[in-house]
């Protein structure tokens, strides 16, 4: 949970298509939300995730002052600024990948946009839809009690 509060609400699937400068069209229903600019960084489970502006300097002050006197949060500051790229989406909403982060998430033509609330996340759709096998099975045995 984040102390934080926006007024996002990224959810649902989109699967658009990368051009052939590695250029993205963000789903036309984001874009407007999207518009000041957005933070790309590489994201757990090799997708990448999408920050609005605003919402990106608020994660980046919290890992900022994670303490440097552990080995684990020194490592996780330094991955996470060192992979994260700004951007400010051009006139017909496309955002620019750079080869690294395409290759990091193992990105082509085709690539699957994920709403996650407060972000968007971009998969392969070979890798979203080994995730979704894996987790959908967890998810859809948890009861009321948070067990499964």
């Amino acid at each position: 949970m984040t102390d934080y509060e926006f007024d996002y609400e990224f959810i649902g699937i989109h699967r658009p298509k990368l051009d052939d400068k590695g250029r993205l069209f963000l789903p036309a229903r984001f874009r407007e939300q999207l518009a000041q600019g957005v933070a790309v960084t590489k994201g757990q489970e090799d997708c990448l995730y999408v920050w609005p502006s605003d919402v990106f300097k608020v994660e980046a002050r919290r890992v900022a002052q994670l303490p440097t006197s552990s080995r684990a949060n020194r490592g996780y500051r330094r991955m996470f600024f060192s992979a994260s790229e700004k951007s400010v989406p051009d006139k017909q909403g496309r955002i620019g990948l750079s080869a690294e982060m395409r290759t990091f998430a193992g990105l082509e033509r085709d690539v699957v946009i994920v709403g996650n609330f407060d972000r968007l996340e971009i998969w392969s759709p070979e890798k979203w839809e080994a995730y979704s096998a894996d987790v959908e099975p967890t998810y859809s045995a948890l009861d009321d009690d948070g067990d499964g």
